[in-house]
């Protein structure tokens, strides 16, 4: 079985690109819905994020308000790395547990993990190759506004404290640009799959 990792800036077209590489017959993991579930009640980040960070991001609910817990953190480089350190481990050990059920299933499948910072936290040594999609950085600013709650001064912010995409390039095996046509995209898309089909062979 493949290990494809697939990653790129806040915006560029990951989820994009990764469900049409599910639609294409890939196993998609999503790094941010585990990360989201890790932050549940009974999670395994869930109590080890409220002694880091306190009540005040824990909603009346009982759950965890992500929106609070970000503006704590994205400004504060250090809690950035503590709530980092608290999550990745409980997101990695759900990914290989998603990963190995898949290749039991399938041996000769291509397993895509889709994750914003695979290359930061170096757990892009994991995967056998390696998909960076790109955009330029006001597309990505654009994209991001269109999102519930986007204030154009906080994206700018998290894409200024991300590693710029041209040095992503170096890590990356294929590189798509989400910039023009959805077709285009698609069709690019298209082409690093069947590349990846053929690395199997």
């Amino acid at each position: 079985m493949l290990r494809v990792g697939l990653t790129g800036g806040l915006a560029s077209g990951k989820s994009f690109v990764g469900e049409a590489l599910r639609d294409m017959g890939c196993l998609l993991v999503q790094a941010d819905e585990l990360g989201h579930e890790a932050l549940t009640p009974g999670g395994a980040a869930y109590a080890p994020v409220i002694a880091e960070f306190g009540r005040e991001v824990v909603t009346a609910e009982g759950t965890i308000d992500r929106r609070a817990l970000a503006a704590l953190v994205f400004a504060d480089a250090g809690r950035l790395a503590r709530l980092n350190a608290l999550v990745h481990p409980a997101v990695v050990r759900r990914e290989e547990e998603l990963i190995a059920e898949f290749a039991r299933r399938d041996p000769g499948g291509i397993a895509v993990v889709e994750a914003a910072i695979l290359i930061e936290t170096g757990s892009y040594r994991r995967f056998d190759k390696l998909i960076l999609v790109t955009c330029d950085q006001e597309q990505q600013v654009e994209r991001a506004l269109r999102r519930e709650g986007a204030v154009e001064g906080d994206i700018r912010a998290r894409i200024s404290r991300q590693m710029p995409l041209e040095e992503k390039r170096k890590y990356a095996d294929f590189v798509i640009d989400t910039s023009g046509q959805k077709e285009d995209t698609l069709r690019q898309t298209r082409a690093v799959y069947d590349s990846l089909r053929r690395n199997q062979s």
